[in-house]
């Protein structure tokens, strides 16, 4: 029997989410080690699922996992943002109900200190992928202090970036994630709630993974799609992501695309493709973020596509 490594975030609130689906299709564009998948099967015994996930390890887990769903489940491998550009081009889209994407590192992922993601790892190397050529230790050692500002500002929203940059490249190279968090603490913002890397920590993943990149090209794409009734879910935890989303669904309503100084409407005003249906983002609650100290940061967006 396989040792599940944890519950999904928000389970629940997914769940309801998807729960009038009846038949048809879901894509779960992060399975992960298949939390969200199994329990969406399990409650909606009449739909198909196709699962996404670039990380091998996980896919290798979750194919174990799942199995029990049979031909129910298809398990793609590859960045989400190609592989559901690749399905919508495979699959009527009429028949796809749901999309479910749960973004940012997993749990096993930053407990597995050989991948590099926990402050406490002994290497620098953050890739989900690990077929994916850029690591850390390549932005952490090899990037001018320009770019790395860059990164720690839009990615870590770090108010002393240029400070910390300078620290990188002065006491470069870097060979573990540890080394390179003990030697930045002074520096890092000290809160109750988090460890004083976990930003620099943020933004270097985020680098690594094109994880901003990866949501919009997922985003645009479910936007070109036209679906005529599905519903779209999106975890994020960090307030770039989650803003992104915000803005996207915001943009979506929206039946009049004219300039907000235009005389008259010229575009028909008929461009909404549906609804927003969590007009403030779903948050876990009490008994889950007691249980899972991860979920305080997760935030879910949901809109209803009805184009």
């Amino acid at each position: 029997m396989q040792n599940i490594p944890h519950t999904p975030v928000l389970y629940r609130e997914v769940l309801e989410s998807f729960k009038n689906i009846e038949e048809g299709i879901i894509i779960d564009c992060t399975m992960g080690y298949g939390g969200h998948s199994s329990m969406i099967l399990e409650a909606n015994p009449n739909i198909k699922l196709i699962a996404i996930d670039q990380d091998q390890t996980a896919i290798d887990f979750s194919t174990e996992r799942l199995v029990k769903f049979g031909k129910r489940v298809t398990i793609r491998k590859g960045r989400f943002s190609q592989i559901i550009k690749d399905i919508l081009g495979e699959v009527d889209v009429k028949n796809i109900k749901g999309v479910l994407a749960d973004i940012g590192v997993s749990s096993l992922q930053l407990d597995q200190k050989d991948r590099g993601f926990s402050y406490e790892s002994e290497n620098l190397d953050m890739r989900m992928d690990k077929g994916s050529k850029l690591t850390a230790s390549e932005v952490v050692n090899e990037y001018s202090q320009g770019e790395l500002e860059h990164i720690l500002l839009e990615y870590g929203e770090l108010r002393n970036y240029k400070k910390i940059a300078s620290e990188i490249v002065e006491n470069r190279p870097f060979s573990s994630a540890k080394n390179l968090s003990d030697t930045l603490k002074s520096h890092m913002p000290h809160g109750k709630k988090i460890h004083p890397a976990t930003l620099l920590m943020q933004a270097i993943r985020i680098e690594v993974n094109d994880e901003l990149g990866e949501l919009k090209s997922l985003l645009e794409s479910l936007e070109e799609a036209r679906f005529s009734n599905a519903i779209v879910s999106i975890i994020s935890f960090h307030s770039l992501e989650d803003r992104i989303v915000k803005q996207t669904f915001s943009k979506w309503k929206k039946s009049c695309l004219c300039p907000i100084d235009a005389m008259r409407c010229e575009c028909g005003n008929n461009n909404s493709l549906g609804k927003i249906l969590s007009k403030k983002p779903i948050m876990a609650q009490d008994d889950e973020l007691k249980e899972n100290v991860r979920s305080r940061s997760a935030k879910m967006r949901t809109f209803k596509m009805e184009n």
